[in-house]
């Protein structure tokens, strides 16, 4: 196996352990309920991921409906087509958010989660979803406010560095922000945000928290935000806040709604 092949083979291993948690089994079933799924639509799942949302929205639009995921890292493609080898009315295919290779007004419905983020031109993928998107068709966003987190950290300039190298990562950070002008300016109606908290008081394996404060503070020692030495140091702040009941952690995502009129 290929260094690249191996790399997007951990990356999916890593989703799909951190998208059976219980805060974001939590935020699918929320994003389900408010995307309103019927009988017979057809659906585009945008960045599908291992895909885990793909599969609970294919049980629900039903053998007359169609459930479109794309994903451009092809490994994350081979995870959700193994997951929905048992349904019929998926589909799964490498392909950009920028560049979608779907005809005019095909789709009932797109959601798009935690995708936007690492998008350079957010209004282009915008338009994008509009113009395969049916007259009053549905999109759903999830996205994260990095720059809101929330954690207890004795390392007050270690926890600054760490999550600046996280917005230097991706060119949408502070996506949550803008999102809303951006779907206006783009054409949709009827914008509706709903926050989705993750609390985590505790510091174990279970919670979202662990493995990504673990993953955040190897990517600043990647960007040389910080020494490896510091990042041990931060972390075991934390383990050993999380051993003395002294933990917390607290981010928000939201959920964008919007249609077409």
């Amino acid at each position: 196996m290929s260094k690249t092949l191996k790399k997007y083979n951990i990356e999916a291993e890593e989703l799909e352990k951190s998208y059976k948690l219980p805060e974001i089994v939590q935020q699918r079933n929320q994003t389900i309920n408010k995307l309103s799924v019927k009988l017979g639509e057809q659906i585009l799942d945008v960045g599908c991921g291992v895909g885990l949302l793909s599969y609970e929205i294919a049980k629900r639009i039903g053998d007359s409906g169609k459930l479109f995921g794309i994903d451009i890292n092809l490994d994350m493609i081979r995870h959700a087509n193994k997951r929905c080898k048992n349904l019929r009315n998926t589909k799964f295919s490498e392909a950009n958010a920028d560049n979608l290779p779907f005809k005019k007004e095909f789709f009932d419905a797109v959601c798009c989660t935690q995708v936007l983020l690492y998008v350079n031109d957010v209004p282009n993928v915008l338009r994008e979803i509009k113009r395969i998107l049916k007259p009053k068709g549905r999109i759903i966003i999830v996205e994260t406010d990095w720059r809101g987190v929330v954690i207890n950290s004795n390392y007050d300039s270690i926890t600054s560095r760490i999550f600046s190298a996280w917005d230097a990562t991706v060119p949408s950070p502070n996506l949550p922000v803008y999102l809303g002008p951006f779907l206006l300016n783009s054409g949709f109606c009827n914008i509706d945000v709903e926050a989705i908290p993750i609390l985590n008081t505790e510091y174990t394996s279970s919670q979202f928290s662990h493995g990504m404060m673990k993953w955040i503070s190897r990517n600043a020692v990647k960007k040389s935000a910080i020494t490896r030495e510091q990042s041990e140091i931060w972390l075991d702040d934390l383990d050993e806040k999380g051993k003395s009941g002294n933990y917390f952690f607290c981010v928000n995502r939201f959920l964008f709604s919007a249609k077409l009129s």
